[in-house]
């Protein structure tokens, strides 16, 4: 995907706050700015399961969930067990 540039203009103290959390994050101001653009975008655009998928804490419970089905520890029930 081609790639442009936008300028933007802040308060420094929001500059600098950005760029200290970027570097505390191990990232990009780019890639938060990307990020909490996307997220507004899939809000506005009423797209929830982007939001539920992009969620960390969901990512981490659904790879663990994948990882016992994957070695055999995941116990399945039947439908009339369930219901």
């Amino acid at each position: 995907m081609h790639k442009g540039k936008v300028n933007i203009t802040l308060d420094e103290d929001l500059i600098e706050y950005i760029k200290s959390y970027a570097e505390e994050q191990r990232t990009t101001v780019s890639e938060i700015l990307t990020q909490f653009i996307l997220n507004l975008k899939r809000t506005s655009e009423k797209e929830p399961m982007e939001i539920i998928l992009a969620d960390p804490d969901f990512k981490e419970s659904l790879l663990d969930c994948i990882s016992k089905i994957r070695s055999g520890k995941m116990k399945w029930h039947t439908y009339e067990e369930v219901f």
